[in-house]
């Protein structure tokens, strides 16, 4: 037994982790190099929030981390998709592994449906549930009784591994619920840690939970960006850890695990501080790197002489939407085909789209650049 809970033999010859509820008891020390990575990663959380208010289309930098970040939590889990997979399917096409694409649009679909909720309900666990249901309903695992929390034992460990030989049990079902109701209760008491401190110890405690049959991890990473933005941390939804946990994800088990073993929850928020100050610089220098793209393809229009105000629209449209079509432009803008076809060839010809089939019919153009800053890190 330490201060983050014991194994408990369990009647049918299994040991499961039984946590002990927040907060840590002996108290978490925040000292020495845990105060300056806390001050570092406030520092630059207030950065990115900030950016929020000062970026020329905020909603649009948002809607495109959105998707970023479903896109690497799912990686986590082992979706084998990619951004130009999400933009293919978004444009109409049919990517191969639309199975793995279809996890990422739920994640989305799942933050959205979070981020509008809590505008009018408090984090508890109905909410959790709700957005659980969302995250798994129609997908693999859709079968698990999407939004209930589990009714029967689950573990944790490489494929084909057993009760007896998994890497990691969480509590059985009753534990697990009892442990949740805790942690409802931990949400709603008046926080006596910083907020920071509060989100990386909530992380840690759901993901030892594992209270639903899947869907855990990537539920557990969406409650990051929730918890900041009902606590006032965040504004926009902005902050997303997946980025820093995929490229350090045998680092982030076996940190989550050295909290189960030893109790040391210190090293676990240091882990996930260093993460905040990763991500949000990142975001923050992505912002820059759109913005000034944004400028740089705008002059290049009046440059060329095709700054029309559909030329210009076209170009706004791009950053929602990489990939495009002369239909899509043709639709979307109310004008013949003609007059799409000779839009996408002049964009095309000032090198903003990239033509990508090699077809003579049916051609689809993509945003390279954009995609390129978007890309960072997703590339599986």
């Amino acid at each position: 037994m330490n201060r983050s809970g014991a194994y408990r033999q369990q009647p049918t010859g299994y040991k499961a982790f039984l946590p002990a509820p927040l907060p840590p008891n002996p108290p978490i020390k925040i000292e020495g190099e845990l105060q300056n990575l806390l001050s570092n990663a406030d520092m630059s959380l207030a950065r990115l929030d900030g950016l929020g208010h000062i970026l020329p289309n905020a909603s649009l930098f948002i809607a495109m981390y959105v998707k970023k970040e479903a896109l690497l939590s799912s990686q986590i889990e082992g979706t084998q998709a990619s951004l130009e997979d999400l933009f293919e399917f978004e444009s109409g096409m049919k990517p191969e592994n639309i199975n793995d694409v279809a996890e990422v649009v739920n994640y989305v679909k799942a933050l959205n449906y979070g981020m509008e909720r809590l505008q009018e309900f408090p984090m508890s666990l109905r909410l959790i549930k709700e957005i659980h249901a969302v995250l798994m309903e129609g997908v693999r695992g859709g079968e698990k009784t999407p939004g209930e929390f589990k009714k029967t034992q689950n573990w944790i460990g490489p494929a084909g591994c057993t009760l007896k030989d998994a890497r990691f049990v969480p509590p059985p079902p009753h534990e697990a619920e009892a442990a949740m109701g805790a942690l409802e209760l931990y949400l709603h008491h008046p926080p006596q840690l910083p907020a920071l401190v509060d989100c990386a110890l909530i992380h840690y405690l759901f993901e030892t939970i594992h209270p639903f049959l899947d869907g855990n991890g990537r539920l557990g990473r969406l409650l990051i960006t929730f918890y900041l933005h009902w606590r006032g941390v965040m504004e926009k939804p902005l902050l997303y850890l997946s980025y820093y946990f995929r490229k350090y994800r045998q680092e982030y088990y076996d940190r989550l695990n050295m909290v189960r073993d030893n109790g040391d929850f210190e090293q676990w928020i240091a882990f996930f501080l260093k993460g905040v100050v990763v991500t949000a610089d990142s975001a923050v220098d992505a912002a820059k790197q759109i913005m000034e793209l944004q400028s740089r393809h705008r002059s290049l229009l009046w440059q060329k002489k095709i700054s029309s105000p559909l030329a210009v629209g076209i170009l706004e449209g791009l950053f929602y939407s990489p990939y495009v079509s002369v239909n899509d432009i043709a639709r979307d803008f109310s004008i013949s085909y003609q007059a799409a076809s000779t839009l996408i060839s002049q964009l095309e010809g000032a090198g903003i789209l990239k033509e990508i089939t090699g077809r003579k019919r049916d051609k689809r153009y993509i945003y390279a650049d954009y995609l390129q800053i978007l890309e960072e890190g997703t590339k599986l």
